[in-house]
């Protein structure tokens, strides 16, 4: 039996290297659930992934997709496995394959999703809700009063944060890149947005987060960009304060004197929610699940949705996931 899924050859411009093909349908081995996809995201990291620029290399020919939503069909043996069968389940592939008609996955990286988000919201439930809410509330613990940096404060995930602090009570100080995105924001709930639109506006951005903040600098950040712009966060922060990277947007390193850590006491952290997970139990998991189901129904981790395309328009869907003008989530509508 063959199924059909969004594949590329070698690493390149997304909308230039992938192409739909005929593929054998794959088989679920011990441990391993095959689940029938139905909906999948078209994420930053995928496209990463896509152009070879993601932490994990594809092996080529390879097929994309990091999260998704769909139905557990078959399993290679295990009792969890077997419990799946038939239930709707949120998809985290690590090792990406989700853009097809059928992805196998280990048993443990299916988690049943209620009846109550519909296949849009369960498909984009990890990745993004899962993100804003560990970093903020189980890494960083942000207390009530206290200010959080965040770059690529625009982002679907940065506009969750700016909502989890409404609710939450941090402070968040956001930075942008365009003037229309900080009224966005501010609307939102933002409490300070920052727009760094050129060189001289990263250089001063330390000063400005110092001002703002007014509490010696900052005692929490997250980052998503690096390079300059992530680095004049790390040197905004304060005694003890922490930073958090979890993505590279800017393809450029961190760069940073040693003292700026040292003179303060302040720590950079990576921060990959895969590795987060795998170290939690499963009742930590089936929690979170809960947690996030009424997060994502009350609209704080609601995500916007732009559109789907069908598997056979992966080209299109690519084209407006990296289309700054294109507001919301791409979704792949695979069944």
């Amino acid at each position: 039996m063959t199924i059909q899924a969004a594949q590329f050859a070698a690493p390149g411009v997304p909308a230039e290297v992938l192409q739909v093909r005929d593929l054998p349908q794959p088989q679920p081995g011990p441990g391993e659930v095959l689940v029938r996809m139905r909906v999948s995201p078209v994420n930053p990291s995928d496209m990463m992934f896509i152009r070879g620029q993601y932490t994990l290399q594809a092996s080529c020919p390879a097929v994309p997709g990091f999260e998704g939503v769909g139905v557990v069909v078959a399993s290679g043996g295990g009792l969890r496995g077997r419990l799946f069968i038939g239930r709707r389940v949120v998809v985290l592939n690590p090792r990406g394959g989700n853009w097809a008609e059928y992805a196998v996955v280990p048993a443990t990286n299916v988690i049943p999703i209620s009846s109550t988000l519909s296949d849009q919201q369960a498909a984009t439930f990890f990745v993004n809700p899962a993100t804003a809410w560990v970093m903020t509330r189980e890494v960083l613990k942000v207390p009530a009063g206290q200010w959080l940096v965040q770059t690529a404060a625009a982002s679907a995930l940065g506009r969750m944060v700016v909502r989890l602090g409404r609710i939450c009570g941090f402070r968040t100080f956001c930075i942008v890149r365009r003037a229309a995105q900080a009224d966005e924001l501010k609307a939102l709930g933002a409490d300070h947005v920052e727009v760094c639109a050129d060189e001289a506006s990263v250089r001063e951005l330390t000063n400005r987060i110092f001002s703002v903040t007014g509490q010696g600098g900052a005692r929490f950040a997250i980052d998503a960009v690096g390079g300059p712009l992530g680095s004049a966060v790390v040197s905004s922060l304060g005694r003890n304060g922490r930073m958090l990277a979890y993505g590279t947007l800017s393809g450029q390193p961190l760069s940073f004197h040693p003292r700026t850590l040292m003179t303060v006491g302040s720590s950079v952290e990576g921060f990959w929610l895969g590795n987060f997970m795998a170290e939690k139990s499963l009742f930590f998991r089936l929690s979170l699940v809960r947690r996030l189901t009424n997060l994502i129904r009350s609209g704080v981790l609601h995500t916007d949705i732009a559109g789907e395309w069908g598997l056979n328009d992966v080209r299109a869907a690519v084209l407006a996931a990296e289309d700054s003008s294109v507001r919301g989530k791409c979704l792949l509508r695979i069944s």
